[in-house]
């Protein structure tokens, strides 16, 4: 294993980042039934497996032959390896390219004991069955070749990290000032609502005032309204009485008329009528005159 050179790693780095990315993409296409490109490169290449696979090589190649060993070392180094990852593209481009926290047993969503059950099996599956074919494959090629290939896939995968890694801090920024506008935006929506609350409060403050001050005119009015009906009907009041006063004494003086010329025997049967019997002033005028003599006097008493 240590007789690895670098370009080797190199190379390794870029055939498990290209598998990586075949197995992952596939997965999730299958699963939305349409192509899903993963990844944060537009290249073919996921790092995340790239370098996952790198470090399980380097970590347990060394105790290849203690299975128990290269589980929990592949546990260890690959969960280690997510997580950092996981925490520093979120704390970089606001945004999480994996998320665990639908999962139990999981920390912060950027690792769960599932998937690190995961890693200690596929870092033993890694060792025993898919590095012997691609290390034969990296070993065979000459030398020169492999320069050329490190060269220009180097290139472009470089060219495509700088690339994807402003796309994804722009995207980042524009994510933090959305983020800023909508907490001002819910800033002001609560000074909105303040603010209509103080105006209606406001409001109906006024509105009370008014209707107190409306209710102190209007009382006014009917204070002022009756006292100007009590003037008008008092002196309505007045001629009735005066008119029922002139005609009872015409009664009475048509009466002291028919008294003269009644003989002594009319006269005997008149006055036993008058006195015998409850009578009142022809066409109620007597009781009218004092109703209204009793309203007045009522009246003036006030």
């Amino acid at each position: 294993m240590y007789e690895y050179q670098w370009y080797q790693w190199t190379l390794f780095f870029f055939c498990y980042c290209f598998f990586g990315w075949i197995f992952e993409s596939g997965y999730v296409s299958l699963k939305k039934r349409c192509f899903v490109n993963r990844g944060f490169l537009r290249l073919p290449m996921l790092p995340l497996y790239g370098t996952g696979a790198v470090m399980m090589l380097f970590v347990s190649l060394p105790v290849k032959n203690d299975l128990v060993l290269v589980y929990f070392l592949g546990v260890l180094a690959a969960t280690a390896l997510e997580y950092v990852t996981g925490w520093g593209m979120e704390k970089l481009f606001k945004m999480r390219y994996w998320d665990y926290r639908d999962q139990k047993f999981n920390v912060n969503g950027y690792i769960c004991l599932s998937s690190s059950i995961a890693w200690g099996f596929l870092t033993i599956f890694l060792t025993e069955v898919i590095h012997k074919p691609v290390e034969r494959l990296v070993l065979g090629i000459d030398e020169g070749l492999a320069y050329g290939i490190v060269g220009i896939v180097g290139t472009v995968f470089v060219a495509d990290v700088i690339e994807s890694t402003k796309a994804a801090l722009e995207l980042g920024q524009a994510l933090e000032a959305m983020a800023r506008m909508r907490r001002e935006l819910e800033e002001m929506q609560v000074q909105f609502a303040l603010l209509k609350c103080e105006l209606r409060d406001q409001a109906e403050q006024s509105l009370e005032r008014l209707q107190k001050e409306a209710a102190l005119h209007l009382a006014e009015l009917r204070r002022e309204n009756d006292a100007r009906m009590e003037g008008i009907r008092d002196h309505v009041l007045a001629e009735k009485i005066r008119l029922l006063e002139e005609k009872a004494e015409k009664h009475r003086e048509k009466a002291r008329l028919w008294r003269e010329r009644l003989s002594g025997l009319q006269k005997f049967y008149f006055k036993g009528i008058l006195e015998g019997n409850r009578l009142s002033i022809p066409g109620g005028y007597k009781e009218m005159l004092d109703e209204l003599r009793e309203e007045l006097k009522k009246k003036k008493g006030k």
